[in-house]
């Protein structure tokens, strides 16, 4: 039988792993020879619940991420105001035009924007909101894009993308996402993107975000100038605990 959620059991939980994540990234820091405070950790909740998100925000995280629109409107609805003015919401999934409207209402920045199609409508769904909307670009590092996998725009169309998202009205270019390939060296990987956000920042000087890393690979994330860590199952482990 399923465990029922004790709060004080998880939170103790999660504050050794998440204090243990914060020991990879500060040797990380020391290797690449960076300051700590150069990269944020963004806590990945998907498929966990809201009371894990107020038990982080109470541990001291201030940034988490969400891959599905209806689970993460819910769960952003469900916290408490004052939860909720501390967090920032990152949206790190591949997104439908159709979830813009949705995503614009409680998003704070959106890290999975590979296609025009997107841009526009995101922008336009700020608009109606009222709100200014962080977006990156997510770039393909596979080396075949037509099969699939671990989704964004390949890297030949890159510049003008970001120029799109620069250009619009009520978003701001952060900056590059990618997510390693499976079977690739991540160093390598993570090294072509740091390549593509040099180029990026060359024509938006204010768009110096890269967000890369995850919880296997987050020390060659830092060691080539990623800036956002994505890290769900070192700290939250890899399914829910609990009913």
């Amino acid at each position: 039988m399923t465990p029922a959620y004790d709060a004080a059991v998880r939170r103790e939980e999660l504050s050794a792993r998440l204090q243990q994540v914060e020991e990879r990234i500060g040797s990380a820091c020391r290797a690449a020879g960076r300051p700590r405070g150069d990269v944020t950790l963004i806590v990945v909740t998907k498929h966990f619940p809201v009371q894990d998100v107020e038990a982080l925000c109470e541990l001291g995280v201030s940034n988490i991420g969400e891959n599905r629109d209806q689970e993460a409107s819910a769960k952003i609805a469900a916290l408490p105001p004052e939860v909720r003015r501390r967090l920032q919401v990152h949206f790190i999934g591949r997104l439908q035009s159709n979830k813009a409207a949705s995503l614009a209402s409680y998003v704070d920045t959106v890290h999975s924007i590979d296609r025009e199609k997107l841009v526009r409508a995101l922008d336009r769904a700020a608009a109606a909101g009222g709100r200014e909307i962080g977006a990156l670009v997510q770039v393909s590092l596979d080396a075949d894009t037509a099969a699939g996998g671990r989704g964004g725009i390949p890297l030949e169309g890159v510049a003008a993308l970001a120029d799109s998202v620069a250009a619009s009205d009520h978003l701001t270019l952060r900056g590059l996402m990618a997510v390693a390939p499976l079977g690739v060296d991540p160093a390598e990987a993570f090294a072509r993107l740091a390549t593509a956000a040099g180029g990026v920042r060359a024509g938006h000087p204010g768009a110096g975000w890269i967000s890369a890393g995850m919880s296997a690979d987050l020390e060659s994330a830092v060691a080539n100038g990623a800036t956002h860590l994505r890290v769900g199952s070192a700290i939250l482990g890899s399914r829910p605990p609990f009913g």
